[in-house]
């Protein structure tokens, strides 16, 4: 028998900006009743009821014409990448629609816009909850759950406030390619985001927010919401973790049809698919002494825990199926993880990620930066991926780096890399890892152009000191002044009619012996080929002498050198009538 689902939410947002706060206030729609059939505590999740809705909003439901028709609505709470990026048989994202939260007055952050850019790959549909109305300057709170109620007795000038913010939230979409406008200017939900102003402080606002989720799953997922009841459970695991007295236990949202205890069930490891029989289903118990009520079966849309044998391994954001013939269920399941979960021979970044919706998320960010992946899994950064990046390192160093997003980096994997200076970036942001990595590249790149150029002549110009003429020849000692660029061991030296006449042998500062010498430096240097007062003569200008080669790499790095230094080179290739 098909019946309508409730729809999934899931709320994210820049970490601060009160998607807890929401999620509370959400919850206590039903809390405050203290009744059975109220708000519902699930694993992961917490159910609102259609009658919830109806008593928080259901006045606004009928000034917009709504009739509800859904159960209720199933909020996530451990919202993640996996929530909405995660791998599934009939599209990609546990999350039916996502609520973004914004705080109003501080607008979008770096987690704001790695949700939005994640949410506009996988096409799922959002709203924004533009949080924290009443910490506008002014805001009078009111005793209403309805924003327009509590907006129209505010003051001009606080109403001013309000649009000035909200259109700021727009302007910020629009950078994204999004068109949105205030929900109730919103002429089509299917061209337009919807922005909600609220306070999950006061509630105020929250009774429009449920309306517009509950409308809009209805108007546009209705047909993705359909299920049979006794169909065959699907669901995503969301935390794998050890449960005192059961062992390894995982919490996961079910999407689509029924889990019973009893069930076989099959589920994803890095080893590939493994089956094992549901013990038990366990929801939080919010009366009694017991910390969980052991329940025999469970339908979508839910959250329940899941007690069975084997369950070490299992994948954080991996599908976990009854099973209905496991040779072709494993089949379905691998194709799945092989898109997510792989080593190949292609030279390219290590990746390692706390979820599979995590790892498929980076791989589509990646990819779109043309960043490529040698190998790609779920877990903790141990010494294996260090060693393999020092392979990648071998063939194209600038590949050679472990990329780890929101994972333990283990003792052996930091000695590891202090060892062979293979790097691990390590960010709970998706794109900050990104551009964290695209960072390195540009400075290791600038290193390498650096030591390259350290390794032929600097463009230099020194003075023969007057009166500082120390022995003649062979070699010759002299005091120099460095007017310009520098001076290092070993460079030759010509005059201002393009001959060569000597090379630099010691250099001495303060009686110290030196490599090299900058601009400003006074110091006796000792050369061989020049024979003082002969071919240099007291207060004579010098220049380090370059070949044609060394003149090209440094025309190409010109803004390496400061002012004075490319006055000097231009000087240079003059007197050498190079050009080019």
């Amino acid at each position: 028998m098909s019946f309508i689902r409730s729809p999934i939410i899931c709320i994210l947002g820049h970490v601060d900006h009160g998607k807890t706060s929401l999620l509370d206030a959400i919850r206590g729609t039903g809390v405050a009743k203290k009744e059975a059939g109220g708000i519902t505590q699930m694993i992961g999740a917490s159910y609102v009821s259609k009658e919830d809705i109806d008593r928080v909003a259901g006045k606004l439901a009928e000034r917009m014409k709504l009739t509800l028709k859904i159960p209720g609505l199933l909020f996530i709470d451990t919202p993640g990448h996996e929530a909405f990026s995660s791998l599934r048989d009939r599209g990609g994202s546990i999350a039916d629609l996502v609520v973004l939260v914004v705080d109003v007055n501080q607008g979008f952050q770096p987690q704001t816009i790695e949700s939005i850019k994640i949410l506009k790959q996988y096409k799922t549909p959002f709203l924004i909850a533009a949080n924290k109305i009443d910490a506008i300057s002014g805001w009078r709170t009111n005793n209403t759950k309805s924003f327009m109620e509590s907006f129209n007795d505010q003051a001009e000038h606080v109403k001013e406030k309000a649009e000035e913010k909200i259109y700021q939230i727009m302007g910020h979409i629009s950078e994204h390619g999004f068109d949105s406008e205030r929900f109730d200017r919103v002429k089509d939900f299917t061209k337009q985001i919807g922005i909600i102003p609220i306070s999950a402080k006061t509630q105020e606002g929250l009774g429009e927010l449920l309306v517009l989720i509950a409308g809009l799953s209805q108007r546009f997922l209705e047909g993705s919401l359909d299920i049979d009841e006794k169909g065959r459970g699907k669901a995503s695991v969301m935390e794998v973790k050890d449960e005192k007295g059961l062992g390894t236990v995982v919490d996961v949202i079910v999407y689509d049809g029924v889990f019973n205890k009893n069930d076989d069930i099959a589920f994803l490891t890095v080893g590939g698919v493994k089956r094992t029989k549901i013990r038990g289903l366990l929801l939080p118990n919010l009366s009694g002494k017991d910390k969980y009520q052991y329940v025999d079966s469970v339908v979508a849309a839910a959250g329940v825990r899941i007690y069975a044998p084997d369950l070490e391994g299992a994948i954080p954001g991996s599908p976990l199926d009854v099973i209905h013939n496991f040779e072709e269920d494993k089949k379905d399941i691998e194709e799945q993880l092989k898109s997510a979960v792989f080593v190949q021979d292609e030279v390219g970044v290590i990746l390692r990620a706390d979820s599979l919706g995590s790892v498929e998320a980076l791989l589509k960010l990646l990819k779109v930066e043309g960043i490529k992946v040698r190998d790609a899994s779920v877990g903790h950064i141990t010494r294996k991926e260090v060693i393999s990046a020092g392979v990648v390192a071998k063939e194209d160093p600038y590949m050679g780096i472990v990329l780890a997003f929101n994972v333990r980096v283990l003792d052996e994997a930091q000695v590891e890399s202090d060892n062979t200076k293979i790097p691990i970036i390590n960010r709970n942001i998706i794109y900050k890892l990104i551009d964290d990595y695209k960072d390195w590249v540009k400075s290791e790149k600038d290193r390498k152009k650096k030591e390259s150029i350290q390794k032929i002549t600097c463009p230099g110009k020194i003075k023969a000191l007057p009166g500082f003429f120390f022995r003649a020849s062979k070699p010759a000692i002299f005091g120099v002044d460095v007017l310009a660029g520098r001076l290092k061991k070993n460079y030759r030296l010509m005059n201002e009619s393009g001959e060569i006449v000597g090379e630099v042998r010691e250099i001495q500062k303060d009686k110290e012996k030196v490599e090299e010498a900058g601009t400003g430096d006074q110091l006796a240097i000792s050369c061989d080929g020049i024979i003082l007062h002969k071919n240099v003569t007291e207060g004579e200008l010098l220049y380090t002498y370059m070949t044609e080669d060394e003149m090209k790499k440094w025309d190409s790095q010109l803004q390496m050198l400061s002012k004075e230094e490319k006055e000097v080179f231009e000087k240079i290739k003059k007197l050498l009538r190079i050009q080019f």
